[in-house]
């Protein structure tokens, strides 16, 4: 194959009646397996077919397409997308008390992949739902603590895991009273059950590789501490 051959898409005759391609999936979307055969922005990679695995929820793709290397060979390469849209995280923080809260709530893909008990302690994060960043990270917020924010600071977006999970999430810091923070939050009719646990910054820091590992918190703690309300200044 020579770099200016034109490689039309695969010719794909997809399941009309699977969910999601002819017929509305669990959320009503249609047309899911030609998402990527519209791509054009980098023409080293020329996208021949789409096959959608799944869309129970989230979709799962797999895309057949051409790359071409650093030496100008051409070579067909095969990758599964995971699509769960996008999301938001925030750190909550409070200055005087050089805190920081977060919350504790149980994760099965932790729990089955070794995670001792599967609670893990997490900055507040959640999905954007065709929400802005901004307006989905204080839905989120709101949800899982019961704490109202003030002013928002948006620090930066990142992709977390590029090599198979599509999203991409957008990282936010705010200040909270810790007078408002209690016990308990959460929506229970989402299967929500959620502890808020407040950390001396110090302690969160330690705390990072055994009681926090989950890598968006370590990223916004480290964060804070270099860059953030806690960094020396």
């Amino acid at each position: 194959m020579t770099a200016g051959s034109a490689v039309p898409p695969d010719a794909v005759q997809p399941d009309a009646a699977f969910p999601g391609i002819g017929t509305p999936d669990a959320r009503g979307r249609t047309n899911l397996h030609t998402t990527g055969l519209e791509l054009t922005r980098n023409p080293r990679v020329r996208v021949r077919g789409v096959e959608l695995l799944s869309s129970d929820w989230y979709i799962l793709r797999k895309t057949t397409f051409d790359y071409q290397g650093t030496d100008g060979e051409w070579s067909s390469q095969t990758r599964e997308t995971y699509d769960r849209g996008d999301g938001a995280a925030i750190l909550l923080y409070n200055v005087e008390r050089r805190s920081v809260l977060l919350v504790r709530q149980f994760r099965y893909p932790a729990y089955v992949n070794g995670h001792g008990s599967g609670y893990l302690d997490e900055v507040p994060a959640g999905l954007l739902d065709d929400d802005e960043p901004g307006v989905a990270i204080r839905r989120e917020a709101s949800e899982e603590t019961g704490v109202e924010l003030g002013d928002v600071h948006q620090l930066f977006d990142l992709f977390m895991s590029p090599g198979s999970i599509t999203e991409r999430i957008h990282y936010f810091a705010a200040e909270y009273d810790a007078g408002a923070a209690s016990g308990l939050a959460g929506i229970a009719a989402e299967g929500e059950d959620i502890e808020l646990i407040e950390y001396e910054i110090d302690d969160a820091i330690d705390a990072i590789g055994t009681r926090i590992v989950d890598g968006k918190t370590a990223l916004l703690l480290y964060w804070a501490v270099t860059r953030g309300p806690f960094a020396s200044r």
